[in-house]
């Protein structure tokens, strides 16, 4: 019966986990743990590609993104042994309290930076966005171009309400046309290589503020006195291997890009007829996906600036002409998938505070709908009171990331497989130890740059990017 060779006692197939019976279908599970992969993170990487090279840093990507597969690997077999598919209960069955405790509060703190980050771009990019659509003034004192306001309103209108869905399959739909939305981004990037020469020329700052009000198309031909040419042929060499002092922020670029192990096993939960090697195809789709489009963004975009990109790509667009309507459109569909994305990111932290306060209780909706109003608030506070928040978000990314991405899955599952079945010097066990170290070795370096970014001041720009 445990093998399922055989049927219960009922006659029925038996739950083995203990969690409920998942009724989301494979393709909205794709769609959902895509939707957890990607993030505004996208907008560097053509950056991260110019303090690389192109054979450099696709190297670094691939190597980044085998070594999540593999961290889910090792997450699913663990919660494979012990018939538990939450990421908090793994932590409980490996060290007890302290383990359940510390995965946890790394989940929260993750991923409310996450969410943070996520509504600090709505709040200081959806007004520039009406505000070129409306051409108004912008010393105008208009409700609708502030962000503050913008931030609650979409927190209010639209976040919430898919926060307070019972289930995270129900989000699939939303997660698909998220994931649409920086398809339409990449194919923008795409066209845009073939249309932008190289050096291009940049509108001056008083030209924009200058003509804000004027027709869109007013501002395709009208460039100020003060246009920059550049005609350095150097900024338009492509590299294929380089390392500057921004190189060493790629790897931490490119591991966040592919954080979404908090979500691995809620999405597991959901998925109907669970299996570790179904779930592991989910898996190695979703992270394949999001390699291509990674890739692919990168490239065409460090192909269209070369080495006058900037650390955010659309800000890079915007210098040429900040009228774009093909750019406007592509900013509004970045923001639209990152206002999608903050539900996803949600379910695993509510889950995570349930587990750590409340873990013998049963589903209520009444704390279910409380834990998600408590979070969005402070979420939303953080985003409109903290005048700078990138520091912050600094120590949580290089701190509770390696620990859910490399640390947590490793030693969760050396201390959960049986040493009968695996012993200490198997190779399974010391290829998860050796996972551990990495992990262990990239906090140390994170924590270290961002130490020497703060006392330096050398790396401001690398560290907002």
């Amino acid at each position: 019966e445990n093998e399922e060779f055989l049927p219960s006692a009922a006659g029925e197939k038996p739950i083995r986990f203990t969690d409920f019976e998942g009724k989301t279908s494979f393709g909205m599970s794709v769609f959902n743990l895509g939707n957890a992969i990607m993030g505004s993170g996208i907008l560097g990487l053509a950056y991260a590609m110019a303090n690389t090279g192109i054979v450099f840093f696709w190297f670094l990507l691939t190597s980044v993104a085998l070594l999540s597969s593999y961290s889910i690997h090792l997450l699913l077999k663990s919660s494979g042994i012990v018939g538990i598919r939450a990421y908090e209960q793994l932590g409980y069955r490996a060290f007890g309290t302290p383990g359940k405790m510390a995965a946890g509060i790394a989940i929260t703190l993750q991923n409310i930076g996450a969410m943070s980050s996520y509504l600090y771009i709505v709040k200081s990019e959806l007004p520039l966005v009406i505000q070129a659509f409306l051409k108004a003034d912008p010393n105008t004192d208009l409700w609708y171009l502030n962000g503050n306001y913008l931030v609650i309103l979409v927190s209010a209108s639209i976040i919430l309400p898919l926060a307070l869905m019972k289930q995270l399959g129900y989000l699939g739909y939303t997660s698909g046309f998220s994931l649409s939305c920086m398809v339409f981004f990449l194919c923008a990037v795409i066209y845009k290589k073939f249309q932008i020469p190289c050096p291009f020329e940049d509108f001056s700052a008083n030209v924009t503020a200058a003509h804000l009000s004027l027709n869109a198309s007013s501002h395709v031909h009208e460039y100020s006195n003060d246009v920059i040419h550049e005609d350095d042929d150097s900024h338009c060499s492509t590299r294929m291997f380089t390392i500057n002092s921004q190189t060493a922020y790629t790897i931490p670029i490119l591991a966040f890009a592919f954080v979404c192990h908090p979500e691995v096993l809620p999405i597991y939960t959901e998925l109907r007829n669970p299996s570790k090697k179904r779930m592991q195809q989910v898996s190695n789709i979703s992270i394949f996906v999001m390699y291509s489009m990674y890739f692919l963004a990168a490239l065409f975009g460090y192909l269209t600036f070369k080495g006058q990109v900037e650390p955010e790509l659309l800000h890079t667009y915007s210098r040429i002409d900040p009228y774009d309507t093909l750019i406007l459109c592509v900013r509004l569909a970045v923001l639209t998938a990152v206002t999608l994305t903050v539900p996803i990111v949600l379910f695993p932290v509510r889950k995570a505070i349930q587990q750590m306060l409340f873990p013998t209780k049963s589903f209520n909706w009444l704390r279910h709908v409380a834990i998600a109003l408590i979070l969005l608030t402070l979420i939303n506070m953080l985003v409109i009171f903290a005048p700078n928040i990138l520091g912050i978000f600094g120590i949580i990314g290089a701190t509770s990331a390696p620990c859910l991405i490399f640390i947590f899955p490793a030693v969760f599952y050396i201390r959960i497989v049986p040493k009968d079945k695996e012993p200490m010097n198997s190779k399974p066990k010391i290829q998860a130890a050796c996972f551990a170290a990495l992990g262990i070795s990239f906090m140390v370096m994170s924590l270290s740059f961002i130490i020497i970014d703060w006392t330096t001041g050398d790396g401001h720009s690398a560290g907002g990017h």
